[in-house]
């Protein structure tokens, strides 16, 4: 009953635009049936504290097409 599923980031780049990374996984959809987040590095996130691109930034569950 494990089905794949598709972790989107919520990182911005530089100019303020969506990252565009993911990551896919899977899960039990009966155990867990409520959306997921992890914490992962996105190495196109822009960090304004630093000035550099990557930094660890939460991914969400998003439909998989």
């Amino acid at each position: 009953m494990r089905e794949i599923i598709k972790l989107t980031s919520t990182g911005k780049t530089k100019a303020g635009k969506p990252t565009g990374t993911f990551r896919t996984t899977t899960k039990n959809k009966r155990k867990s049936p409520e959306k997921r987040k992890f914490k992962h590095y996105d190495a196109r996130a822009y960090n304004k504290e630093t000035g550099k691109c990557g930094m660890h930034v939460i991914f969400e569950e998003t439909k998989l097409s």
